[in-house]
Formats: structure tokens, sequence, C-alpha cells
């Protein structure tokens, strides 16, 4: 039997691995998000000033490489905003 990888209990996707995924808190569960550096620097670059911008910029790429639950969506959003704000120095 070969080994077909490693399964979401909650969603049945793959559970991403590689090199551009990184572990945050989501809801107090350690989530795997695909890209998660590349997808900060490029927001920090849009040089956003409003909270609600900058979080919507973070969910719009993030979804756009991961599953985002709709249930989830604001714990993604603070777990988002709390690495957007350590990466770029404390902003917004």
């Amino acid at each position: 039997m070969t080994d077909e990888g490693k399964y979401c209990t909650i969603c049945g996707g793959a559970v991403p691995a590689g090199p551009e995924i990184r572990k945050v808190l989501v809801d107090g569960k350690a989530t795997g998000i695909d890209r998660l550096d590349r997808i900060i620097e490029d927001v920090i670059a849009l040089d956003l000033e409003r909270e609600d911008e900058i979080r919507a910029a973070l969910l719009e790429r993030v979804k756009a490489f991961n599953y985002v639950p709709t249930k989830k969506t604001d714990a993604y959003a603070e777990a988002l905003m709390a690495e957007y704000r350590t990466a770029s120095g404390g902003r917004r």
C-alpha cells in the first residue's frame, strides 16, 4: 500500500507541507498557511493604513492559496493581523 499523504480530519483536504508553509495559531490551533511570508510582504508593500483594508488584503491573498472555512474567517483575520503586525514592526 502506498503512502497517499496526510489529510485534514476536518475538511478532508491534503495537509499542506513544504518550504513555503508556515504554521500560525488560528483559533488556538496550529494551522499551515501556504506562502504567508510572501503574502505579508506584498501587503506591507501596499502601505495600507486602515486595519479593515489590511485584513481584507491579507484574507484575499491567503484564500488564493489556502482553504479558509467561512465560519473561521474572523479567526483567520485575527491570526493574519498578528503576523502582519510582527512582520511590519507593529504597524496597524
